[in-house]
């Protein structure tokens, strides 16, 4: 399906302020980015890189005053998302090396404290896809999903306990529980149609049958119109802008994701 995303900022800023924006779907083997708008008022030079995790970030020094951020994509993006039961378990020494930084404790998801709760969570399951499937019907069943109901990131140890969160929360239990039975599982920040509020969402993904798949305990059942913004280890990698110096905080925030028709060729590079 194509998509148009959305996501605008406005802030009053004090004095110069230092960000790192993480606004940016980039094409993968799962998403085409057709076309982008990014805008920013006043404009503010700005340098873009790549950060570890392969996501497109980008450097500025916000002015004083009024400040405002737009960014929106045309995105072609999968009908449904892949499920694999029954995929195998890989085992560590099989690993491509990218994905053994996503088997190892993270600031938010101490999968260390939590191997015996994830046996218990999976007994019976076949190693692989089918422990991270039942991971991700226990979240559903057991941690309530409360949209706006956390400003900031929470642990797993503290989701667990507390037994509700945001998305965000959710993902953090999940990613825990799967790499505490050496499943590489990380963080996933994006967009998702339909979503209810509207807002940017995450979710996780965990490698197993050789691949990476997604997995959204926030939902009822998977479908398509995931675009992916951002990946990292937990929500530490994942913020959409990181901002340093006196605290400032927006005075709007808007997120849009919307079904479109399938843009037509660009006029300058047809033949």
């Amino acid at each position: 399906m194509w998509l148009q995303t959305r996501c605008d900022f406005e802030f009053e800023i004090a004095e110069p302020t230092p960000f790192v924006l993480m606004l940016r779907p980039r094409s993968g083997p799962l998403q085409w980015v057709a076309r982008e708008e990014y805008r920013l008022t006043p404009h503010a030079p700005v340098s873009e890189f790549v950060d570890v995790y392969g996501n497109l970030c980008q450097r500025l020094i916000a002015p004083p005053g009024p400040f405002s951020i737009h960014t929106s994509a045309e995105v072609k993006t999968a009908d449904a998302l892949d499920r694999a039961p029954g995929a195998p378990f890989v085992e560590v020494q099989a690993l491509p090396d990218a994905t053994l930084g996503y088997l190892l404790p993270s600031r938010y998801c101490e999968s260390d404290r939590f191997n015996q709760m994830a046996c218990e969570i999976t007994a019976g399951r076949a190693l692989g896809y089918d422990q991270v499937a039942a991971i991700e019907q226990w979240l559903r069943a057991r941690i309530q999903y409360i949209p706006g109901s956390s400003d900031i990131p929470i642990s797993a140890v503290e989701v667990n306990q507390r037994g509700q969160g945001v998305c965000r929360d959710l993902a953090h239990l999940g990613i825990a529980l799967c790499r505490s039975l050496s499943i590489p599982a990380r963080m996933v920040v994006g967009y998702l149609h339909g979503l209810e509020p509207m807002d940017m969402h995450a979710w996780f993904e965990a490698f197993v049958g050789g691949r990476w798949y997604t997995f959204d305990a926030t939902q009822t059942e998977l479908r398509g119109g995931y675009v992916v913004v951002g990946y990292g280890r937990d929500a530490a990698d994942v913020a959409i802008y990181t901002q340093f110096g006196l605290p400032v905080f927006p005075i709007r925030y808007e997120v849009d994701v919307h079904r479109i028709t399938p843009p037509g060729p660009n006029p300058a590079t047809t033949d």
